[in-house]
């Protein structure tokens, strides 16, 4: 006689692995789906999506370049020939539009990630060595603190940087010294917190191991202030915009013929009233620009915020059966 009350291990280990796999949801995904819950922040993604893209194609869907002159329509407003009008001088302003997002957002992007890169690398060394080599470090970071970025800016793109301005494009000089004042503040930060990750049992462990410290840095330390990393990068791609417009605005960025946001707002400052168009439409998207990456950037804190419901609850299957439905059917 068979039993129906009896168990098949077979099925209940099952059941088991089908339950466990329902309610378990790695880190990634808990972040992820938080993140694509928060309306506003999947908009600023795709905003900035869209001028990235817009960015790079742009330049396809117009016969005009940003040096190219249109002789007989200078100073023009927006029309089937020219999309955004023309400049003073008759040159499209879409293809200088184009042409100047394109260089902001490739500052952006390169100081954002490579400042955060740097600050990970020597916070973390200063917080692992300690001691002697912590405090030359912070002598370093302190001493680059208290320069005058301003004053550096200004003679590096100006005549006292004359030698090297023949040498690189002034987007690219730009990078170099926004680079060079970008990363400290965040490397305080990342300082303090992995000085108090090296007293964690997993640290110790991989030290008594005899674990490299180049290895105990990459895999134990940075990862664990992955989150901080993240939010900061996008910090840092809203920041180098704004201090590209900002020094190119007061003449001390980017050089013509180089076009950047900050070179049409500046340029266009002065015939507001005239040629409105020159001001606004870089203005707007330089707007677009930093609005859409704040948006990121808040929605990603939100995402790694362990006490954040908004990644919802996990679900279990409807259709499950016990091992005795399965018998029995």
């Amino acid at each position: 006689m068979t039993n129906l009350n009896a168990v098949d291990p077979a099925a209940v280990a099952q059941d088991a692995h089908l339950e466990s796999a329902d309610v378990v949801i790695g880190k990634t995904t808990i972040i992820f789906r938080r993140f694509l819950r928060n309306k506003t922040a999947v908009a600023g993604l795709a905003i900035f999506l869209a001028l990235t893209v817009f960015s790079f194609i742009g330049g396809f869907f117009t016969q005009w370049d940003k040096e190219t002159i249109d002789p007989f329509n200078i100073g023009m407003p927006p029309s089937a020939d020219h999309y955004l009008g023309t400049s003073q001088a008759g040159i499209d302003l879409y293809a200088m539009t184009v042409e100047g997002t394109r260089i902001s957002i490739l500052i952006g992007l390169v100081v954002g990630l490579a400042s955060v890169l740097i600050a990970a690398v020597y916070g973390c060394t200063m917080a692992y060595f300690g001691g002697k080599v912590d405090k030359v470090m912070l002598f370093i970071l302190e001493a680059l603190i208290m320069m005058p970025a301003l004053l550096v800016v200004a003679v590096a793109t100006s005549g006292g940087g004359a030698g090297l301005k023949r040498d690189l494009p002034s987007w690219l000089l730009l990078i170099i010294v926004l680079l060079v004042f970008s990363w400290m503040g965040t490397a305080r930060l990342i300082r303090s917190m992995s000085m108090s990750l090296m007293q964690r049992d997993f640290v110790k462990a991989a030290q008594y191991m005899g674990v490299p410290p180049r290895r105990i840095v990459w895999r134990h330390l940075v990862p664990n202030i992955g989150s901080l990393l993240i939010l900061d990068i996008t910090r840092g791609v809203t920041a180098a915009i704004l201090a590209e417009v900002a020094f190119s605005f007061i003449g001390i960025g980017i050089k013509v013929p180089d076009v950047s946001l900050g070179v049409l707002i500046g340029q266009a400052t002065s015939q507001v009233q005239t040629f409105p168009w020159m001001f606004w439409v870089p203005l707007t998207v330089m707007f677009l620009l930093t609005g859409s990456l704040a948006m990121m950037n808040d929605g990603l804190r939100d995402a790694f915020d362990p006490s954040s419901t908004s990644s919802g609850r996990a679900k279990k299957a409807k259709a499950r059966k016990t091992t005795a439905e399965k018998k029995a059917a």
